[in-house]
């Protein structure tokens, strides 16, 4: 009885702990975990199973390590989110696999997504044709986003320009512009430092800009 007893209360325990640890890393949907997301998440439940199977080892040595595992997470959600090139690193870049209603095999062959795939994920968003397509995004969660062809008028997409005061030179290439370009349009609307701009994006002929910190 003593031994059920005790797995039982470390079941619980262990329980409440993990609950701590996981709403300490930050609330997030299963589809835009990280890839260090994922990897912490997996180790944690293997520590706890490992700490429930063995009620003879010591429960604080089956702790700390999730702890630890709780602190590299949180240190690079951290570092993430202020650097955009280990973000690009752990996280990757959205790969764009339908340009313009064109097919970007290269994209796709980097990837290992195949037609097959494509279709499949096209046709759970009510998409029969690849023609009604005008972009399909492969996004970092593994997720694809789909813009539709408008009727009348072809739809455009946002163009992030600037992220984190970095300019996106590949999507300057995207809209067939400049460096030189995007700096001079951003001094005629009075924006001298590109690295106080958070965000920049570029739709239909008209900038969005947002500074970083910018008081409201």
């Amino acid at each position: 009885m003593a031994e059920y007893a005790t797995i039982i209360f470390r079941t619980t325990f262990l329980y409440i702990i993990i609950m701590v640890i996981f709403r300490t890393m930050g609330k997030k949907e299963l589809g835009q975990l990280s890839t260090v997301d994922i990897v912490v998440s997996i180790m944690i439940a293997e520590m706890a199973a490992l700490a429930i199977e063995n009620p003879e080892s010591s429960l604080f040595s089956n702790i700390l390590p999730m702890l630890v595992l709780m602190l590299i997470q949180m240190t690079f959600s951290y570092a993430t989110l202020k650097s955009k090139k280990l973000r690009d690193l752990v996280d990757g870049k959205p790969t764009i696999l339908i340009n313009k209603g064109k097919i970007d095999e290269a994209a796709m062959k980097k990837h290992r997504y195949n037609l097959d795939d494509l279709l499949l994920q096209l046709r759970g968003k009510d998409i029969r044709n690849i023609t009604d397509v005008e972009f399909a995004i492969l996004e970092t969660t593994g997720e694809l986003s789909v813009l539709k062809k408008e009727k009348k008028n072809k739809g455009k997409m946002t163009i992030p320009l600037i992220l984190d005061g970095m300019i996106q030179e590949n999507n300057l290439k995207d809209i067939n512009e400049t460096n030189f370009w995007l700096r001079q349009q951003l001094k005629k609307r009075g924006y001298n430092d590109i690295h106080k701009i958070s965000f920049c994006s570029f739709e239909n002929g008209i900038f969005y800009i947002d500074l970083k910190d910018e008081k409201k």
